[in-house]
């Protein structure tokens, strides 16, 4: 599942991200490639461990704290703080798929790798190419949003960052474990959870068949959460 949410970041959010990760200093994005990435990954990206990024990953984090889309595509368990990359002057990220496991350097923090998510940092027209490409059952899907906006996709996704020949594409990217393992599972509760909201509208969340598709709804996540 494939889910793009707009304006996780107001455009006064962007530019105040923006001001804090371009005063940083930037380093070869292997840092944290695994063995395979690193011979098709060519970009900039922030340490993890510069206060930079730290700061404008809480940013993000407390902007997703409170999106209800977001909740409700990713049933997240643990969030890997996010990170941030910078391409430029035909850099790319060739065809690949993201480690199972994501440990914080330094620290006891790991996850398991259920979703990837992809924050655009930089407007389209700033820049030629640099389109997110994930491969699906049903084909390939090229993704190049808005800044603030943000895409979700299963981190069992093979996919690549097409080379950027004009411009800068700036963006975050991490990493979710959801309370909810398998993609497919998630999609139905997302399904679901998507129409009750809008009968609920519709109808009002008291209405009696709006109740019982709510309660159908946390009886699944019961079956199938991992905490």
């Amino acid at each position: 599942m494939l889910v793009q949410l707009p304006q996780v970041l107001d455009k006064t959010a962007v530019a105040r991200c923006r001001a804090i990760i371009d005063a940083a200093q930037w380093v070869d994005g292997n840092v944290t490639s695994g063995v395979q990435s690193a011979h098709a990954k060519r970009n900039l990206q922030l340490p993890e461990g510069s206060p930079h990024a730290r700061e404008a990953g809480d940013l993000i984090l407390d902007a997703l704290s409170n999106n209800p889309l977001f909740i409700s595509a990713a049933l997240p368990l643990k969030v890997f703080p996010p990170l941030f990359n910078r391409y430029a002057g035909g850099q790319l990220f060739d065809h690949h798929i993201d480690n199972a496991i994501r440990q914080l350097r330094g620290t006891d923090f790991r996850i398991r790798s259920d979703l990837s998510a992809t924050l655009f940092l930089s407007e389209p027209d700033d820049y030629d190419g640099g389109e997110l490409c994930v491969e699906d059952t049903y084909g390939e899907h090229r993704v190049k949003l808005a800044a603030g906006d943000m895409v979700l996709y299963p981190a069992s996704s093979l996919h690549r960052v097409e080379p950027v020949t004009r411009g800068a594409r700036v963006a975050s990217f991490f990493w979710i474990q959801s309370t909810v393992r398998r993609d497919e599972d998630r999609a139905l509760l997302f399904q679901l959870d998507q129409t009750v909201q809008r009968l609920a509208g519709e109808l009002g969340a008291a209405t009696p068949n709006v109740v019982a598709l709510t309660g159908i709804y946390h009886n699944l996540i019961r079956r199938w959460a991992e905490l």
